[in-house]
């Protein structure tokens, strides 16, 4: 039997069977709508009118009875200890309120609220004198809340008691608080321009806070109180002071903008070198910057590049002190310093760059690393014009390149022409031999070949060019380019024997680029036949349809129309036959466009698929919908196919 609530007895909850979805459905918010229709209204406490002095008195002393009960019951709940007293208060019941106050002191003689609260209540009242002990019995107890003490001075320069606050300020002063304590007393002087005692206070403030903000402070003072002696002063005082240890950049600047000001122009420079030279770089930012600022202002075209090349100088010699194989640092300050144009610092940033060589033997961590020996000999070879220094720079970086694993085909290259512009043609020539030799690379025989084909020694281009196919015969780009080279020299049949061997070669990197190089040899010559040749060759190697949409064209216009539907035709049936319905319907849409012009398109729109929808099964056992062509020819096949299969089915049951 069940129990309520819908458990059965063993304590289960019963199996739910029809798990269909309700008939009627509650939403959320039906829900929350209801819960607030039921709620009960709120009893709100009645309001009270007291009409005579009895009910006063009976009111008051029910209220006492229920704060005397709770400060009773929690002794030390500050809390219902004000509200007492803001009831008192309220009641004009001071006397009353303020014996309460003290009893909360007796409960919690430092509690900063209670003072506060009960000081506002005699300055409200206008009792200043209770004010005032008051304070004074807070500052005594607490004298490190500063409020107090804001408190207190405030009040005595409200009633216009200003020694009052003076001395105020000063007992506090004695306790030693933070700058913005002091800065306080320094703005009550200046509010009664007591200009002497705004000064004391500046000497005490730097003697107990001896920080840069506050000497720039007194400096601001005395600027616009004193004289131009006093800021120097302070400033002097300040740098001396604050020694190189404590020091800070925005006092040289504040210093520097002074003299300035005073059109002191050669004492502002002096103060920004003799900081520049004292400070380090991670913080003297600014100071650079102000100084860079102030030679632009101020200074000559050669005082601003120096500013310049100094404050850069410095950034990187930082990054290659942090990073010593940072090399695009080095390169980018070997730049600067050529842009300078001291020759031995140029030579010596040089040199301290290709000491850091990599210590791995890779070719990707060497990359920049050459980079710097090549700006190194080009500076040497055109700025230094000193030639022999040149050759040595380019002999150490050959000698450093570790060439049994990899080699820098750039750096060969450069040097061989710099060999070249001296007039040593052996010796270039000698370069790039050794280059392939010791690692021979596609780009050294690139730079080689040019470098003949600049001086006009085609024989020697021919042999290198052979050289380059023996060394990689699959490269297509050296084959097209060696039957290019004989092809401009007026050899044809030199040219046409290259093609032959290269379409011959087994493995080829990028045949296409080398079959269509061939046709548009053959083309240019006016060879049709061989152009038709090439295709029929190529067409057994590959079914592509853009060698079919090529030939189709190439047919076009050497027969017409005719000639090109037969290629057409014949790529279609081949392509059927093969499966390969995209390529298909590209060929079918470039027949049509041919058919547009001046053809039978109704015949070519008779062949074009359809396209549909279908799905297929995936290895996780997915289905993904992708789309299909369905060619008109596919479709009656796949009929016969049905009819084929029926008429088995049917002889299959006559036998039975």
């Amino acid at each position: 039997m069940a129990e309520p609530g819908g458990y059965n007895q063993s304590g289960r909850a019963p199996k739910i069977k029809n798990k269909n979805a309700a008939a009627v459905q509650i939403t959320a918010e039906q829900l929350i709508r209801e819960a607030f229709d039921r709620q009960g209204s709120v009893q709100k406490a009645p309001r009270q009118k007291v009409l005579d002095g009895e009910e006063l008195s009976d009111y008051q002393m029910r209220r006492r009875r229920e704060f005397e009960e709770g400060v009773r019951r929690n002794r030390t709940n500050i809390g219902e200890w004000l509200r007492y007293a803001t009831w008192e208060e309220s009641q004009q019941e001071i006397a009353r309120s303020r014996s309460i106050y003290e009893r909360a002191l007796d409960v919690d003689a430092r509690s900063q609220t209670v003072y506060i609260k009960y000081a506002e209540m005699e300055m409200k009242n206008k009792n200043i004198n209770l004010a005032r002990n008051l304070f004074d019995r807070a500052v005594t107890v607490l004298p490190r809340v500063s409020q107090f003490w804001y408190r207190f001075a405030y009040m005595e320069e409200l009633v216009d008691n200003v020694q009052g606050a003076r001395e105020v300020f000063d007992r506090w002063m004695q306790w030693e608080p933070e700058y913005e304590a002091w800065m306080a007393f320094i703005k009550f002087e200046q509010r009664y321009k007591e200009v002497d005692n705004v000064r004391g206070v500046f000497e005490r403030l730097v003697f107990v806070h001896p920080e840069p903000r506050a000497w720039l402070r007194w400096a601001q003072f005395e600027e616009a109180n004193g004289d131009a002696d006093s800021v120097r002063d302070v400033f002097g005082r300040a740098i001396d002071r604050l020694g190189e240890e404590h020091m800070d950049q925005h006092v040289f600047i504040s210093f520097a903008k002074f003299e300035v000001r005073m059109r002191e122009h050669d004492r502002a420079r002096a103060i920004y070198k003799y900081a520049l030279q004292r400070l380090p770089r991670a913080q003297s930012q600014s100071l650079y910057n102000q100084y860079t600022v102030f030679e632009k202002q101020f200074g000559d075209t050669r005082e601003v590049e120096e500013v310049v090349v100094r404050k850069r100088r410095m950034q990187y010699e930082s990054m290659v002190k942090g990073d010593p194989r940072d090399y695009d640092a080095w390169i980018d300050y070997a730049k600067l310093e050529e842009s300078a144009g001291d020759r031995g610092r140029i030579r010596d940033v040089y040199e301290r760059a290709v000491a850091e060589h990599p210590r791995v033997a890779e070719k990707d961590v060497w990359r920049r690393y050459i980079y710097i020996w090549l700006f190194y000999a080009l500076y040497e070879e055109t700025q230094a014009r000193d030639v022999d220094r040149a050759r040595q720079v380019y002999g150490a970086a050959l000698d450093l390149i570790p060439h049994e694993r990899f080699t820098f085909g750039k750096l060969w290259h450069q040097y061989a022409w710099f060999e070249l512009r001296q007039g040593n043609v052996d010796k270039a020539r000698r370069a790039l031999g050794q280059a392939l030799g010791r690692c021979p690379k596609n780009s050294l025989f690139r730079s080689y070949i040019n470098l003949e084909l600049e001086l006009r020694e085609f024989d020697r281009v021919r042999t290198l060019y052979t050289k380059h196919i023996e060394f990689n015969a699959a490269n297509c780009a050296t084959w097209v380019e060696f039957a290019r080279f004989e092809s401009a020299l007026g050899e044809e049949t030199r040219a046409r024997a290259v093609y032959e061997l290269a379409v011959d070669q087994p493995t080829l990197d990028m045949p296409e680029i080398l079959w269509k190089a061939f046709i548009d040899f053959e083309l240019e010559l006016g060879h049709a036949d061989r152009v038709r040749s090439l295709y029929e060759r190529l067409l057994k190697l590959t079914d592509h349809v853009k060698v079919w949409i090529s030939r189709a064209q190439f047919e076009l216009d050497a027969k017409g129309q005719e000639a090109a539907r037969s290629v057409f035709e014949e790529g279609d049936g081949r392509l059927r036959d093969v499966g390969r319905k995209e390529e298909r319907l590209m060929l079918l849409e470039a027949w049509r466009t041919m058919e547009s012009r001046d053809g039978d398109v109704e015949m070519v729109e008779r062949r074009m698929p359809t396209r549909v929808r279908r799905r297929r099964e995936l290895d996780d056992g997915s289905l993904e919908e992708y789309f299909d062509y369905v060619f008109p020819d596919d479709a009656q096949s796949s009929r016969f196919k049905l009819l084929a299969k029926a008429h088995m089915w049917k002889q299959t049951q006559e036998s039975e």
